[in-house]
């Protein structure tokens, strides 16, 4: 059973997931792995990354290789961050300063979520250097200038908009559980919290997770829709992104792009990347995985600005797919939070060196020596 292994025999992403579930109650297990209705994208965005295939060269010296990429001027150890996920401490307490502190160790950039269950601020320090801040625009522009401020004085210089959340997934399980804001204690939860003891204990010594950064605004939610309406702008256009650019002198990046179209309006706009991404198959369930809409955004852009891909990373090999599809960097959610929810900061630190190990696995068996090497085949 994956739940008795001691870390150093858990070999994947997946035996990961299996061995957080059976540490964390049902509804804050389902808060961040589910996806939207019958999760048809939640399971594509990992299915369609399997059928990319690479063809290896021999006859190269690989004894020695380099995973490190340089994004925005700055160098990273690996082509893998940490994308954005909100009211990660429901899921397993201090997870969100767990992984920033992750980033700085590994040198891997780190995206604090503006629906984080920690403050900006807190995550900025935590990261020290390696963290961006990714913005929901808020449908009160006074909530969006004050979180902008806020990143800003905190030090963050890259700013990724989420921009595709105008309206809000209908996540199933989320229903199922009644999951509400505050949280709700019945007799099933009760049951749930006894048969997690560990995550119980440690919810207790952490305070109740909540979204911290709308702390103040929020204090009158009385449920996970009243949450949501904060982070959803269904009049967010082309126009306020333009506005946005203008007002965030650091690097500004688009998170939620599918469309080439979209991605080119956002080159022409002099938006620095975008994230090739669905939200992790959380938002909506019938559009394209991510790495099957990202070679004709990556053709569509051409080079006009940096192509990042996140939604259904659970390989180290996945990274080279992407980037073999037109993809400049990728992020991995999900993978990172399961380690986190299988054992704390030490699990956390086995999803990054499974991710990285199985990286320079598929480098060295692909005949290529560094990251930086590979790229789309040639035709």
């Amino acid at each position: 059973m994956v739940e008795l292994m001691g870390l150093e025999r858990v070999a994947s992403i997946d035996d990961l997931r299996l061995r957080a579930r059976r540490r964390i109650p049902r509804f804050a297990f389902d808060l961040v792995d589910g996806g939207a209705e019958s999760e048809r994208n939640l399971r594509r965005n990992v299915e369609a990354f399997e059928e990319v295939e690479l063809t290896p060269r021999y006859m190269v010296d690989v004894s020695d290789i380099d995973t490190r990429a340089t994004l925005f001027g700055q160098t990273y150890d690996a082509p893998v961050g940490i994308a954005p996920i909100g009211m990660l401490n429901a899921f397993w307490p201090g997870a969100d300063l767990t992984l920033a502190r992750l980033c700085k160790r590994r040198n891997i950039p780190y995206v604090a979520s503006s629906a984080a269950s920690t403050a900006l601020e807190a995550l900025a320090k935590a990261a020290d250097g390696n963290a961006w801040f990714q913005l929901y625009v808020s449908s009160d522009a006074d909530v969006t200038e004050g979180l902008i401020a806020r990143a800003e004085a905190a030090g963050y210089t890259t700013l990724m908009v989420t921009v595709d959340v105008p309206a809000a997934g209908k996540r199933d399980r989320d229903i199922r559980n009644q999951l509400s804001v505050p949280f709700r204690i019945t007799p099933e939860v009760v049951a749930q919290l006894i048969a997690n003891p560990r995550w119980s204990l440690e919810t207790l010594r952490h305070g109740k997770p909540n979204v911290a950064n709308y702390a103040d605004l929020l204090q009158s939610a009385t449920s996970y829709a009243d949450v949501q309406k904060t982070l959803i702008t269904p009049g967010f256009a082309w126009d306020d992104l333009k506005r946005l650019r203008a007002r965030w002198k650091g690097t500004l990046l688009v998170k939620g792009i599918l469309h080439p179209q979209d991605a080119e309006i956002c080159a022409e706009m002099g938006c620095d990347g975008i994230v090739v991404s669905n939200h992790g198959g959380r938002q909506v369930a019938f559009g394209p995985a991510t790495i099957e809409a990202l070679p004709a955004i990556a053709e569509a852009v051409g080079g006009r600005l940096t192509v990042i891909l996140d939604s259904g990373i659970r390989r180290g090999v996945d990274v080279l797919r992407a980037k073999a599809r037109g993809a400049d960097f990728a992020f991995a959610g999900r993978a990172f939070a399961y380690g986190v929810g299988a054992g704390g900061e030490a699990g956390a630190e086995r999803a990054f060196e499974i991710l990285h190990l199985e990286l320079v696995r598929a480098l060295g068996q692909l005949g290529v020596p560094s990251y930086g090497d590979f790229g789309p085949p040639r035709p």
